[in-house]
């Protein structure tokens, strides 16, 4: 690990991805890492030992990369347990700026001063995670650093460059006045105002100035209104302006990149590999192990090589482990097939490296890669590029068109039968002179001459790959195809060619073979060819004359003559073929012309005589179709009507009816008591509903619409048309509808309000039982939805309402809409969205499923377990879909363990068809809510009285808060609007004597829970004082449970 850690990092200065120090001991010489200033992705530190870490030239982490998502910096578990060796000093004195993600440092025994340093003045996001666990071996600060240091020397103090700064200043600052400030592109400081002043910069440094974007290769020219090519074009590389990009990487518009964009392939122009558009379909680019769609593989298994068929460049590695060749039992995965390596032989490029540590007994090659051209090595196996390890079967490479192995070191050990290994020009495919072929324990080339293991004769010095003329490096003679051959078929063979260099090529078909001395060809192409096969058409031998070809005006006709060659007809003749001697031809039905104008066989005139008489005909009869069809039309219609035919064909569409019932309420049923709230659409009271002819009063809550008539109305209606066809426990129910001026939607009132609120409000009552019985009641209620093909759309926690601590239910049907039974998903028009509630496609295409339902219902889960916490906070709206591309989601919450989390995240998957469906949401919940305490981690008090003990007392908990919303009225009649909406059947009254009830165990429980809980009964009822005789009466009629009936008849 420390030699790899050395080899990789020393004279560098900026890291390239992440930096990771883990498993060093205390002995270990690490001051290779001052050198370092800049790392682009994330720094860890873990697992080891040493005193102090050397980074204290480094300026600033970029954090493109985070660890765990989460941290730039992440530093734990540095000391080692049976002994008092550890991390004491991070060493970090001029670390100044982490651009993004948050710092973790914890489990660091013998670690000092870390907790003094002021993070959020380095830590460039306020809203990045930050935990830094103090140690209980802190010492001092020396006293000239204000109590803030890296060490407890005088040269370890930190310097802050952020929170110190005047106000005036946008960024960093190098001192406390405004003329202190730092350039708007610096980053982690600077020691002056200008931009190359700058310690370092927060997007691009152009030859020592930090600049918003590099110098592009072409610029706009006011004066012509044309964009011309700029001569100061550089490419950006990481976070530097280069005038050319590294060998190893490739050239797309201005940037260095490690491969093309799938809509692109690349190519290579003046030795400059580059990035262009694919005019057809682009050569197949797969990813290679642990990249892309393989980023958790390990190697090339039985169960990942298809994704591999047809491809012609992997982007990133190959590696054959013995789990994959011999199978993974514990994975079950089986062994691999040999010929399925096949599927490799059309690979011409591996960007990454090729690592092969196991291979088939029965294949004594690796042929399968005859193909591969070029090993790229942007990515390195501890600085390898091509290892071959331990193979005993592995007889000859057999990489015979490999030509290029543009980075790493070569790695060939332990292979005991492997041969030619010696014989190749290493160095010859090499990029840079810093390559190294490394070579042991393989067979002896003195072993490989006595079994005539050697090169073909007519291979050059440069040596081959294995048996035969096709794996030589290069041609001693001439090279046709891949094989290599002592001459070119110059005057004899089946096929004969020329010679190019050292290459054969072959004439082309329309060569003539000569026989003797003479060539049939003197280079590539029909115009090479010393004597056509059928006939000469100018320099070009052809099959046969131009006959009806398309010209730049007109069509061209030739004519052959005695010598064959082809010769235009006159401008008179069209078509037909003259053939005979002399000056007598013959019409066979053929195309041509003879060579005179008294040869022509159809003269233009009546040609054009023929055409028009024909095209008359046509026109004619298609006037004679067009009114006889009419005639028919209407004849068929007059039948139909006469016959009284209007019956539609059926067209069944499955659907079952839609019979809910709709009431229309008068406005005289209806009294307002108190504004809940109101909107832009209209106002929300607490009322009253009292049925016609009936004493009932029933509390509701009346959305009132400020507008009577128009779109808005039409918007109440559909919503009135949704909510009154569900029928669910957890679904607000519409109970009727006014058709007063001002149209008024009544539905069912819930006591304590939306269930945003409410988590907000008692978050320190609430506990793991009640928060995963919430998500089990909102999972099924979609699914409700989801079986009714009926999406929402904004399903949010402000869009739950709390009918009682033990029952929710979801409302603000706004934003609904009902799917078709040929449906699978609905396209929406303009308008505001809840967009960070919304799922990806639903942002960029407003495309919405039951799947983007699922997403919403993450979020809203999300805000139960935050309890009340506002998603993406702090982030600008038009800020999400680039933070959903790059696969960020909203953090764990503090509560949840990994099991809760990972259903959240399962929810925000980009694909819509990997997200689970609300029927496997609430099972999984479900099963969650057996063992709660094993899901959620809270901690409440005794005082916790928010789950009443069953369900009675949950329904008058309900009651008396009902109570307590409305004003005093003549309450003895008052109702819930379910029991009102329940049928009414027969009913006989109890009876009289009473019986010896059987002993519940959990009704004791629950009473010995009662009694320990008097003092919050007593403070939850202190309303009771404030009741009126009749609603007191009303209780008592409620109450059941003795400690009720007691505590009802005190008040």
């Amino acid at each position: 690990q420390y030699r790899s850690l050395k080899k990789a990092y020393e004279n560098c200065e900026v890291v390239m991805g992440n930096l990771e120090i883990t498993c060093i001991d205390r002995n270990r010489n690490l001051t290779f890492l001052k050198s370092i200033r800049e790392v682009t992705g994330y720094v860890l530190v873990a697992l080891n030992q040493f005193d102090t870490l050397p980074l204290e030239n480094l300026r600033i982490i970029r954090g493109t990369k985070l660890y765990e998502g989460r941290y730039s910096l992440a530093i734990f578990l540095n000391y080692r347990r049976d002994g008092y060796y550890g991390l004491r000093q991070l060493g970090l004195r001029n670390l100044t700026e982490i651009l993004h993600g948050g710092v973790y440092v914890d489990q660091n025994k013998f670690l000092c001063h870390a907790d003094t340093i002021h993070w959020r003045d380095i830590i460039k996001n306020p809203q990045a995670e930050l935990l830094v666990v103090p140690s209980n071996n802190s010492r001092r600060c020396h006293r000239s650093c204000n109590g803030r240091c890296w060490g407890h020397q005088e040269d370890q103090c930190q310097t802050l460059t952020k929170t110190v700064c005047a106000e005036q200043c946008d960024g960093r600052c190098f001192g406390p006045y405004v003329s202190d400030c730092c350039h708007r592109e610096c980053a982690g400081g600077c020691s002056g105002p200008k931009d190359t002043d700058c310690f370092a910069c927060t997007n691009f440094n152009d030859s020592g100035a930090c600049v918003t974007q590099c110098p592009q290769p072409f610029v706009y020219n006011p004066t012509s209104f044309q964009l011309e090519h700029n001569p100061r074009a550089k490419y950006t590389y990481g976070a530097f302006c280069v005038k050319k990009c590294p060998h190893n990487f490739v050239v797309d518009h201005s940037s260095c990149v490690r491969a093309c964009p799938s809509n692109k392939m690349e190519v290579e122009e003046n030795r400059i590999k580059m990035c262009i558009p694919c005019t057809d379909i682009c050569p197949k680019v797969c990813d290679g192990i642990g990249t892309g769609s393989l980023q958790t593989a390990q190697t090339v298994d039985a169960s990942n090589i298809d994704k591999f068929v047809n491809c012609t460049k992997i982007n990133g590695n190959l590696i054959f482990l013995i789990t994959g060749i011999k199978g993974d039992m514990y994975h079950g995965i089986g062994p691999m097939d040999p010929e399925r390596l096949n599927v490799f032989r059309t690979v011409n490029e591996i960007t990454g490296y090729l690592n092969i540590q196991s291979w088939p007994e029965n294949m004594t090659d690796l042929g399968v890669f005859s193909n591969l051209a070029t090993i790229g090595g942007r990515v390195l196996y501890s600085g390898i590029s091509l290892l071959i390890l331990k193979q005993r079967w592995i007889s000859s490479l057999q990489f015979q068109s490999l030509s290029e192995i543009s980075a790493g070191n070569v790695y060939i050990f332990n292979n005991s039968r492997l041969c030619f290994y010696n014989t190749v020009n290493w160095t010859s495919l090499f990029r840079t002179s810093s390559q190294k072929i490394l070579m042991r324990n393989n067979r002896d080339p003195k072993e490989c001459m006595e079994q005539r293991m050697t090169c073909d004769r007519m291979c050059s010095d440069e040596g081959c790959w294995g048996p035969g003329p096709d794996q030589c490096l290069s041609c001693r003679f001439y090279r046709r195809g891949r094989t290599c051959v002592e001459a070119c078929n110059l005057f004899d063979g089946d096929v004969r060619e020329f010679a190019n260099g050292s290459a054969c090529l072959e004439c082309d078909s329309q060569c003539d073979k000569m026989d003797g001395n003479t060539m049939t060809c003197l280079g590539q192409g029909p115009d090479q060819c010393v004597k056509c096969l059928h006939f000469k058409d100018g320099p070009n031998c052809v099959e046969k004359c131009p006959d009806g070809v398309q010209g730049a005006t007109s069509f061209i006709f030739k004519y052959a003559k005695a010598n064959n060659e082809c010769h235009p007809c006159h401008a008179n003749c069209t078509q037909g073929h003259a053939r005979g001697s002399g000056h007598k031809f013959s019409f066979d039905g053929g195309s041509g012309c003879g060579g005179s104008n008294n040869l022509c066989l159809t003269p233009l005139i009546a040609a054009g005589i023929i055409g028009s008489l024909f095209l008359m005909v046509i026109l004619a009869l298609s006037v004679a179709v067009y009114v006889r069809r009419k005639s028919i039309k209407k004849k068929r219609a007059l039948r139909r009507f006469l016959e009284t035919e209007l019956v539609e064909p059926l067209t069944p569409s499955g659907t079952a009816p839609n019979q809910a019932q709709l009431r229309i309420l008068k406005e005289t049923e209806l009294k307002r008591v108190k504004i809940l709230g109101s909107g832009a659409f209209g106002t929300v009271y607490k009322g009253i509903w009292v049925p016609e002819g009936e004493t009932v009063k029933i509390p509701v809550a009346i959305k009132i619409l400020s507008e009577a008539t128009g779109p808005k109305a039409n918007v109440e209606f559909m919503d009135a048309l949704i909510m009154a066809s569900v029928d669910h426990p957890h679904l607000v129910r519409l109970l009727g509808v006014c058709l007063s001026p001002t149209i008024q939607l009544v539905t069912q009132l819930m006591p304590h309000g939306c269930l945003l609120d409410y988590v907000h409000e008692h978050k320190d009552n609430i506990g793991s039982q009640l928060l995963l019985n919430w998500c089990v009641q909102i999972a099924k209620g979609m699914m409700y939805l989801e079986e009714r093909r009926l999406v929402h759309r904004d399903l949010a926690a402000r869009n739950v309402l709390v009918k009682s601590p033990n029952h929710i239910k979801i409302t603000d049907f706004g934003l609904a809409r009902l799917l078709d039974a040929d449906e699978k998903e609905y396209n929406a028009d303009g308008g505001k969205m809840p967009i960070k509630w919304m799922a990806l496609e639903c942002i960029h295409y407003r495309k919405f499923t039951h799947q983007s339902d699922v997403w919403s219902y993450g979020v809203t889960i999300w805000e139960l377990m935050t309890f009340g916490g506002k998603p993406y906070d702090g982030i600008p709206t038009r800020e999400i879909p680039d933070i959903l591309e790059k696969g960020e989601r909203l953090p764990q919450p503090p509560i949840c363990t990994i099991d809760v989390y990972m259903v959240m995240v399962k929810c925000w998957m980009i694909d819509a068809d990997s997200r689970p469906k609300f029927k496997e949401l609430a099972a999984e919940f479900c099963r969650m809510a057996r063992d709660p305490q094993r899901y959620l981690v809270i901690q409440v008090g005794a005082h916790f009285q928010l789950t009443c003990s069953s369900s009675n007392i949950s329904t008058k908990c309900d009651r008396l808060t009902e109570l307590t919303l409305l004003d005093e009225e003549d309450l003895d009649e008052l109702m819930d609007a379910e029991e009102y909406l329940v049928p009414r059947g027969f009913s006989m009254p109890p009876p009289s004597y009473s019986t010896r009830p059987r002993v519940d165990s959990n009704r004791v429980r629950n009473e010995k829970r009662t009694q320990s809980l008097t003092a919050g009964h007593i403070r939850q009822y202190a309303v009771c004082n404030q009741l009126t005789f009749s609603q007191k009466t009303f209780m008592r009629s409620l109450c059941i449970n003795q400690y009720f009936k007691r505590l009802t008849w005190r008040c």
